[in-house]
């Protein structure tokens, strides 16, 4: 048996790996208008700690509330469709735009307001989402201003 990579302080019991089909994600999580969020990895769904993951949908020609999430930070895969994130920019102030593409990634900073829109008239925007909070934080603004 290797013993490569074991480490002597590694209990020998510990959980078991988890697995969400893709079918069992869940749409009962935090919501914002004009999308719809998916829970996979949870406290509630797994017992994470540390760590939520779902996917967001955005419809054809629809853009999302604005909103932030809170303290958590949050990384974004594009799989489908081309989103656009729009923001402030800090340097600026003006309204600033990343337009994403299936591959790109995206980082939204904690409490950094921000709203996700799909701007083409036939494909849906899917992206999976992954944040450093074991819950789905949402706060929903009245603009991006938060005014």
């Amino acid at each position: 048996m290797s013993t490569e990579g074991f480490h002597p302080d590694l209990p020998r019991s510990h959980p078991n790996v988890r697995h969400i089909c893709g079918d069992d994600v869940d749409g009962d999580t935090a919501q914002t208008s004009g999308m719809q969020r998916f829970e996979a990895i949870s406290n509630s769904s797994v017992g994470s700690e540390k760590l939520w993951m779902g996917q967001t949908h955005v419809s054809p020609s629809t853009a999302s509330g604005d909103h932030h999430h809170g303290e958590a930070e949050t990384a974004i895969y594009v799989v489908s469709g081309n989103p656009e994130f729009v923001f402030i920019d800090e340097n600026t102030g003006q309204e600033s735009r990343i337009q994403a593409a299936p591959g790109d990634y995206v980082f939204v900073p904690p409490y950094t307001p921000h709203r996700e829109e799909n701007n083409d008239p036939q494909q849906e925007a899917v992206v999976v989402i992954a944040r450093s909070t074991q819950e789905a934080i949402v706060v929903n603004l009245p603009s991006l201003t938060g005014q």
